[in-house]
């Protein structure tokens, strides 16, 4: 990461006897540093971390793909993720989204006063984990301490970089009349996962968020030479907003099958409890694909293929009129017209 005096973490004494963060003072000196050293370097041993300076120095080469994005889930560990599997798999899925395979990756950590030594450690160890399982690198970030009472706990900021290596742009500019319109899995289970923990729910069978990387069954279909048009993850404000967002900035129509969009029964049973629309539901480990018609049932062949895509499915088509639409026709047959909520259904989720 950078120089340890941009990591405001302090104690006062050996990390054995200390427990929780505390402010920084004077700077954070050697107290600071043996917490780095101690629990950030051992989770993410790479050479540019290693050289201690105040950034990392990336050779990279072609067209590029840098997305930026806070975390700010409550609570920090929920079933199926935590804040770090979030941050990393966000930022990984944000970039394969633009057609890019994900290299690099900075993390900011904001930490609350008396956040439990313990949870930083585990929330370290499963950011590497996320980051191998999805083959990125973490090369610089920075640390802050907040009062305590200022925030709940830790928040995460990151930035990513990846080459992109789709053959042409991908983005709402490229959708167009007819293209068939797939979801990569089922919905809503991130939003279900993260407000039972927080509220203290328990169902008979446990739904655990969806969070997951997406960059490698999006670029299987990049390298299958799928004509993928789009590409939006399902985050907040789940499939409506994406939905919604690609119709209006495409100018185009998106009609979907709601018995089509597949969602688990708990989510059903979850959504049906609270009043929820699935479609409304934030997910992270999901996407909606925009491909030609004449390739719609390969997409969904090669996606399958992997066990987060295993319940893909086409949803929908894209029409020409009324320009930025977006409807959803239920079981009986009657169209409903599809919007973003006016706010948030769910808070702090991500």
């Amino acid at each position: 990461m950078t120089r340890a005096d941009a990591f405001n973490f302090a104690c006062s004494s050996p990390l054995p006897d200390r427990k929780t963060v505390q402010l920084a003072h004077g700077g954070g000196g050697r107290a600071m540093k043996q917490l780095i050293d101690e629990i950030v370097r051992p989770s993410f041993q790479d050479p540019e971390l290693d050289r201690g300076h105040d950034g990392a120095l990336l050779d990279v080469s072609g067209p590029l793909a840098f997305t930026t994005d806070s975390y700010v889930v409550r609570p920090l560990f929920f079933p199926g993720g935590d804040i770090g599997s979030l941050a990393v798999n966000g930022t990984v899925n944000d970039l394969a989204m633009c057609g890019a395979r994900p290299l690099y990756f900075s993390v900011g950590l904001i930490l609350e006063e008396g956040l439990p030594i313990d949870t930083l450690r585990r929330v370290a160890a499963s950011m590497r984990d996320s980051a191998d399982a999805a083959g990125v690198r973490l090369v610089t970030g920075d640390t802050k301490v907040v009062d305590r009472g200022k925030m709940d706990g830790m928040f995460i900021n990151t930035a990513g970089v990846g080459k992109i290596v789709a053959p042409s742009k991908i983005g709402p500019e490229s959708v167009r009349p007819g293209d068939a319109v797939i979801v990569s899995g089922d919905i809503g289970r991130h939003g279900i996962a993260v407000m039972t923990a927080r509220e203290g729910f328990e169902f008979e069978t446990p739904i655990a968020s969806d969070c997951a990387p997406l960059a490698a069954p999006v670029l299987a279909l990049i390298d299958a030479g799928i004509a993928t048009h789009c590409l939006r993850d399902l985050t907040r404000g789940g499939l409506a907003s994406a939905a919604v967002e690609i119709a209006e900035t495409s100018g185009l129509a998106i009609a979907l099958e709601e018995q089509a969009v597949p969602v688990c029964e708990e989510v059903k049973a979850a959504c049906e409890l609270f009043g929820f629309d699935p479609l409304h539901v934030a997910n992270e480990g999901r996407f909606i694909a925009f491909v030609p018609q004449e390739d719609a049932a390969r997409t969904i062949e090669i996606l399958r293929r992997w066990p987060v895509c295993k319940n893909a499915a086409i949803i929908g088509v894209v029409e020409g009129t009324p320009r930025g639409r977006v409807s959803c026709r239920g079981p009986l047959g009657v169209r409903r017209a599809v919007d973003m909520l006016s706010g948030e259904q769910l808070p702090r989720i991500c």
